[in-house]
Protein backbone atom coordinates (compact mmCIF):
# COMPACT_ATOMS: atom_id res chain seq x y z
CA UNK A 1 0.00 0.00 0.00
CA UNK A 2 2.59 2.51 0.53
CA UNK A 3 4.75 1.80 -2.05
CA UNK A 4 1.59 2.53 -4.71
CA UNK A 5 0.90 5.47 -2.49
CA UNK A 6 4.93 6.75 -2.53
CA UNK A 7 4.58 6.23 -7.10
CA UNK A 8 1.34 7.94 -7.30
CA UNK A 9 2.74 10.54 -5.17
CA UNK A 10 5.53 10.80 -7.36
CA UNK A 11 3.45 11.20 -10.88
CA UNK A 12 1.85 13.89 -8.95
CA UNK A 13 4.83 15.66 -8.33
CA UNK A 14 5.87 15.31 -12.16
CA UNK A 15 2.43 16.03 -13.35
CA UNK A 16 2.67 19.64 -11.33
CA UNK A 17 6.49 20.14 -12.38
CA UNK A 18 5.34 20.29 -15.99
CA UNK A 19 2.34 22.42 -15.28
CA UNK A 20 -0.55 19.85 -16.21
CA UNK A 21 -2.68 21.59 -13.52
CA UNK A 22 -5.67 20.55 -14.71
CA UNK A 23 -4.42 16.62 -14.04
CA UNK A 24 -3.01 17.68 -10.44
CA UNK A 25 -6.53 19.82 -9.54
CA UNK A 26 -8.25 16.67 -9.97
CA UNK A 27 -5.95 14.13 -9.02
CA UNK A 28 -8.41 12.17 -6.22
CA UNK A 29 -10.54 11.44 -9.42
CA UNK A 30 -8.02 10.61 -12.52
CA UNK A 31 -4.52 9.97 -10.24
CA UNK A 32 -5.20 6.02 -10.04
CA UNK A 33 -6.53 5.66 -14.03
CA UNK A 34 -3.92 3.53 -15.95
CA UNK A 35 -3.20 6.18 -18.68
CA UNK A 36 -2.24 8.95 -16.49
CA UNK A 37 1.88 7.49 -16.41
CA UNK A 38 1.59 7.65 -19.98
CA UNK A 39 0.45 10.98 -20.39
CA UNK A 40 3.09 12.25 -18.03
CA UNK A 41 6.13 10.21 -19.90
CA UNK A 42 4.78 11.67 -23.24
CA UNK A 43 4.46 15.00 -21.68
CA UNK A 44 7.96 15.19 -20.50
CA UNK A 45 9.00 13.78 -23.43
CA UNK A 46 7.55 16.43 -25.69
CA UNK A 47 8.90 19.19 -23.11
CA UNK A 48 12.65 17.34 -22.81
CA UNK A 49 12.56 17.50 -26.72
CA UNK A 50 11.58 20.95 -27.57
CA UNK A 51 13.82 22.25 -24.64
CA UNK A 52 17.03 20.74 -26.37
CA UNK A 53 15.92 22.23 -29.42
CA UNK A 54 15.61 25.50 -27.94
CA UNK A 55 19.29 25.56 -26.52
CA UNK A 56 20.58 23.67 -29.78
CA UNK A 57 19.00 26.86 -31.36
CA UNK A 58 20.34 29.41 -28.78
CA UNK A 59 23.59 27.52 -28.63
CA UNK A 60 24.72 28.87 -32.26
CA UNK A 61 26.99 25.66 -32.44
CA UNK A 62 27.02 25.55 -36.34
CA UNK A 63 27.75 22.78 -38.52
CA UNK A 64 30.91 20.36 -37.06
CA UNK A 65 32.41 16.79 -37.76
CA UNK A 66 31.59 14.43 -34.96
CA UNK A 67 34.60 13.04 -32.59
CA UNK A 68 34.18 9.67 -34.14
CA UNK A 69 35.63 11.40 -37.60
CA UNK A 70 38.28 12.87 -35.29
CA UNK A 71 41.74 11.82 -36.72
CA UNK A 72 43.76 11.63 -33.89
CA UNK A 73 46.64 10.12 -35.29
CA UNK A 74 47.48 13.65 -37.28
CA UNK A 75 48.53 16.35 -34.65
CA UNK A 76 51.92 15.34 -33.86
CA UNK A 77 51.11 15.68 -30.47
CA UNK A 78 47.51 15.58 -28.61
CA UNK A 79 46.63 14.02 -25.26
CA UNK A 80 43.71 12.20 -26.33
CA UNK A 81 43.00 11.13 -22.65
CA UNK A 82 42.70 14.36 -21.64
CA UNK A 83 40.34 15.29 -24.46
CA UNK A 84 38.13 12.34 -23.41
CA UNK A 85 37.98 13.17 -19.65
CA UNK A 86 37.04 16.54 -20.71
CA UNK A 87 33.57 14.61 -22.04
CA UNK A 88 32.89 13.55 -18.67
CA UNK A 89 32.31 17.51 -17.79
CA UNK A 90 34.07 17.35 -14.41
CA UNK A 91 35.34 20.60 -15.32
CA UNK A 92 31.79 22.20 -15.21
CA UNK A 93 30.60 20.58 -12.37
CA UNK A 94 34.03 21.97 -10.33
CA UNK A 95 33.49 25.76 -12.22
CA UNK A 96 36.81 25.42 -14.10
CA UNK A 97 37.89 26.06 -17.60
CA UNK A 98 39.36 25.02 -20.38
CA UNK A 99 42.03 26.11 -22.59
CA UNK A 100 42.73 24.18 -25.92
CA UNK A 101 45.88 25.78 -27.63
CA UNK A 102 47.44 25.13 -30.90
CA UNK A 103 47.74 26.07 -34.46
CA UNK A 104 45.66 26.56 -36.99
CA UNK A 105 43.88 23.07 -38.30
CA UNK A 106 44.80 21.07 -35.89
CA UNK A 107 40.86 20.47 -34.63
CA UNK A 108 40.33 23.16 -31.92
CA UNK A 109 37.34 24.55 -32.78
CA UNK A 110 36.00 20.58 -33.87
CA UNK A 111 37.00 19.20 -30.18
CA UNK A 112 35.03 22.56 -28.78
CA UNK A 113 31.70 21.88 -30.76
CA UNK A 114 31.29 18.57 -29.43
CA UNK A 115 31.68 19.51 -26.14
CA UNK A 116 29.40 22.20 -26.41
CA UNK A 117 26.88 19.77 -28.28
CA UNK A 118 27.49 17.14 -25.67
CA UNK A 119 27.23 19.78 -22.70
CA UNK A 120 23.36 20.48 -24.41
CA UNK A 121 22.53 16.91 -24.57
CA UNK A 122 22.89 16.32 -20.64
CA UNK A 123 20.51 19.07 -20.42
CA UNK A 124 22.67 22.36 -19.83
CA UNK A 125 22.62 25.60 -21.69
CA UNK A 126 25.52 26.92 -23.99
CA UNK A 127 26.72 29.42 -25.96
CA UNK A 128 29.18 29.48 -28.63
CA UNK A 129 31.08 32.16 -30.39
CA UNK A 130 33.87 33.33 -31.98
CA UNK A 131 36.06 36.20 -29.48
CA UNK A 132 35.59 38.65 -32.36
CA UNK A 133 31.77 38.23 -33.14
CA UNK A 134 31.59 38.15 -28.60
CA UNK A 135 33.97 41.64 -27.90
CA UNK A 136 32.61 43.60 -31.28
CA UNK A 137 29.16 43.00 -30.02
CA UNK A 138 29.42 44.36 -26.90
CA UNK A 139 31.68 47.08 -28.12
CA UNK A 140 29.13 47.86 -30.40
CA UNK A 141 26.50 48.42 -27.64
CA UNK A 142 25.02 51.87 -27.15
CA UNK A 143 25.28 52.82 -23.60
CA UNK A 144 25.71 50.78 -20.11
CA UNK A 145 22.08 49.72 -20.20
CA UNK A 146 22.12 47.91 -23.41
CA UNK A 147 25.96 46.95 -22.12
CA UNK A 148 24.98 45.40 -19.24
CA UNK A 149 22.09 43.17 -21.03
CA UNK A 150 24.44 42.23 -23.23
CA UNK A 151 26.78 41.20 -21.22
CA UNK A 152 24.34 38.85 -19.37
CA UNK A 153 24.24 36.67 -22.49
CA UNK A 154 27.54 35.89 -22.57
CA UNK A 155 27.85 35.92 -18.62
CA UNK A 156 24.57 33.61 -18.28
CA UNK A 157 25.24 30.02 -19.83
CA UNK A 158 26.60 27.07 -17.39
CA UNK A 159 29.03 26.98 -20.40
CA UNK A 160 30.38 29.86 -22.41
CA UNK A 161 32.80 28.33 -25.75
CA UNK A 162 34.79 31.55 -27.09
CA UNK A 163 36.57 30.51 -30.00
CA UNK A 164 39.25 32.03 -32.05
CA UNK A 165 41.17 34.26 -29.05
CA UNK A 166 44.37 35.24 -30.90
CA UNK A 167 43.34 35.62 -34.95
CA UNK A 168 42.70 38.63 -34.54
CA UNK A 169 43.67 42.06 -32.13
CA UNK A 170 41.89 43.79 -30.23
CA UNK A 171 41.85 47.33 -28.39
CA UNK A 172 41.75 47.75 -24.84
CA UNK A 173 38.23 48.03 -24.08
CA UNK A 174 37.87 44.52 -26.11
CA UNK A 175 40.31 43.46 -23.50
CA UNK A 176 38.64 44.94 -20.64
CA UNK A 177 35.51 43.66 -21.48
CA UNK A 178 36.30 39.96 -22.09
CA UNK A 179 37.91 40.81 -18.49
CA UNK A 180 34.59 41.41 -17.39
CA UNK A 181 32.76 38.45 -19.11
CA UNK A 182 36.02 35.88 -17.23
CA UNK A 183 35.42 37.97 -13.92
CA UNK A 184 31.62 37.87 -13.86
CA UNK A 185 31.38 34.26 -14.93
CA UNK A 186 33.90 33.30 -11.27
CA UNK A 187 34.08 29.63 -10.77
CA UNK A 188 30.08 28.94 -10.95
CA UNK A 189 30.14 29.00 -14.89
CA UNK A 190 32.95 27.09 -17.27
CA UNK A 191 34.55 28.66 -20.29
CA UNK A 192 36.22 26.69 -22.90
CA UNK A 193 38.66 28.95 -25.29
CA UNK A 194 40.57 27.82 -28.14
CA UNK A 195 43.49 29.92 -29.11
CA UNK A 196 46.07 29.15 -31.36
CA UNK A 197 48.90 32.07 -29.21
CA UNK A 198 50.54 31.03 -26.00
CA UNK A 199 50.01 33.36 -23.24
CA UNK A 200 52.74 35.09 -23.23
CA UNK A 201 51.60 36.20 -26.84
CA UNK A 202 48.30 37.43 -25.86
CA UNK A 203 49.98 41.40 -25.55
CA UNK A 204 50.23 40.94 -28.92
CA UNK A 205 46.42 40.16 -28.82
CA UNK A 206 45.65 42.75 -26.50
CA UNK A 207 48.39 45.64 -27.34
CA UNK A 208 48.72 48.50 -24.90
CA UNK A 209 46.00 47.01 -22.69
CA UNK A 210 46.52 46.82 -18.80
CA UNK A 211 44.26 44.40 -18.39
CA UNK A 212 45.57 41.07 -19.88
CA UNK A 213 47.46 39.99 -16.95
CA UNK A 214 44.86 40.04 -14.98
CA UNK A 215 42.59 38.43 -17.42
CA UNK A 216 45.11 35.56 -18.16
CA UNK A 217 45.25 34.98 -14.62
CA UNK A 218 41.61 35.08 -13.72
CA UNK A 219 41.32 32.45 -16.97
CA UNK A 220 43.98 30.23 -16.19
CA UNK A 221 42.68 29.75 -12.33
CA UNK A 222 41.38 26.55 -12.10
CA UNK A 223 41.91 25.76 -15.51
CA UNK A 224 42.25 22.70 -17.69
CA UNK A 225 44.76 23.66 -20.74
CA UNK A 226 45.64 21.16 -23.43
CA UNK A 227 48.28 21.71 -25.73
CA UNK A 228 47.63 20.60 -29.66
CA UNK A 229 51.06 20.46 -31.67
CA UNK A 230 51.24 19.74 -35.33
CA UNK A 231 50.90 20.84 -39.23
CA UNK A 232 47.27 22.04 -40.62
CA UNK A 233 45.13 19.05 -40.80
CA UNK A 234 42.68 21.60 -43.28
CA UNK A 235 46.18 22.09 -45.10
CA UNK A 236 46.27 18.49 -45.28
CA UNK A 237 42.66 17.83 -46.77
CA UNK A 238 43.45 20.83 -49.44
CA UNK A 239 46.24 18.89 -50.63
CA UNK A 240 44.83 15.12 -50.90
CA UNK A 241 42.07 17.04 -52.66
CA UNK A 242 44.34 18.19 -55.08
CA UNK A 243 45.55 14.90 -55.68
CA UNK A 244 42.52 13.49 -56.11
CA UNK A 245 41.56 16.04 -58.43
CA UNK A 246 45.13 15.25 -60.30
CA UNK A 247 44.30 11.81 -60.50
CA UNK A 248 40.99 12.47 -61.78
CA UNK A 249 42.39 15.02 -64.21
CA UNK A 250 45.11 11.98 -66.00
CA UNK A 251 42.51 9.64 -65.92
CA UNK A 252 40.16 11.73 -67.83
CA UNK A 253 43.06 12.27 -70.63
CA UNK A 254 43.87 8.66 -70.32
CA UNK A 255 40.47 7.84 -71.52
CA UNK A 256 40.27 10.56 -73.98
CA UNK A 257 43.74 9.71 -75.92
CA UNK A 258 42.73 5.88 -75.68
CA UNK A 259 39.22 6.76 -77.66
CA UNK A 260 41.31 9.30 -80.23
CA UNK A 261 43.39 6.12 -80.80
CA UNK A 262 40.55 3.80 -81.69
CA UNK A 263 38.76 6.45 -84.10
Amino acid sequence: MGSNQDNTDALRERASKIGMHGLVEHWSELGGEDWVKRIIDLEEQERGKRSLERRVRNAKIGAFKPMCDFDWSWPERIDRMAIDELFQFEFIQEGANVILIGSNGLGKTTIAQNLAHAALLQGRTVLFVSASVMLNDLVAQDGPSALARRLRRYVRPELLVLDEVGYLSYGTEHADLLFDIINRRGEQRSTVVTTNKEFGEWNEVFPNSTSVVALIDRLIHRSEIVHIEGDSYRLKEAKEREQARTKRRAGRKRSTKKKGDTQ
